[in-house]
């Protein structure tokens, strides 16, 4: 069964920008390490979606979040997912060798494959790791495919 990707006409431009932001990172001993769809210091959580005939479930990871900063917003034909990553204290007097770990706010918005029943939308945060079960519409159900066996 073939998927649908949406095209992203500037994905080559990004990708070059990606590649020439590792070379001067690398060059000038900035960190190497970012979170997927980084730019600007704004990160992005990384996510999976699995489909089931019944739901789509997302998991996002989210290291670090106190859960009542996680906001999620569900339409039907889409997730999106805001949050705040907050430094714990200013240490005052304090010789920091390292610092890569990054305070911002997030906004991820995820286009979902299927239509889904927003009001019966159910989360749950654990360890790090947001997950949403996201039921399908009756319409949706009755849009899956179905395999014809060949006679």
């Amino acid at each position: 069964m073939a998927t649908l990707v949406r095209w992203e006409p500037f994905r080559g431009l990004r990708t070059m920008r990606q590649e020439a932001d590792r070379l001067f990172d690398e060059f000038f001993g900035r960190p190497l390490v970012r979170w997927e769809g980084e730019e600007d210091g704004v990160r992005l959580p990384l996510i999976d979606i699995a489909e089931t005939d019944q739901e789509l479930v997302l998991k996002a990871e989210m290291p670090g979040l106190d859960k009542d900063k996680i906001h999620v917003e569900v339409l039907p034909d889409r997730v999106s997912i805001t949050g705040e990553v907050s430094e714990e204290r200013e240490e005052k007097e304090t010789t920091h060798y390292c610092r890569e770990r990054v305070w911002s706010r997030f906004e991820r918005s995820i286009p979902l494959p299927v239509e889904v029943a927003s009001e019966q939308v159910k989360a749950s945060y654990r360890n790090g790791l947001l997950e949403i079960h996201l039921p399908k519409t009756e319409r949706a159900k009755a849009d899956t495919p179905k395999e014809v066996k060949i006679e």
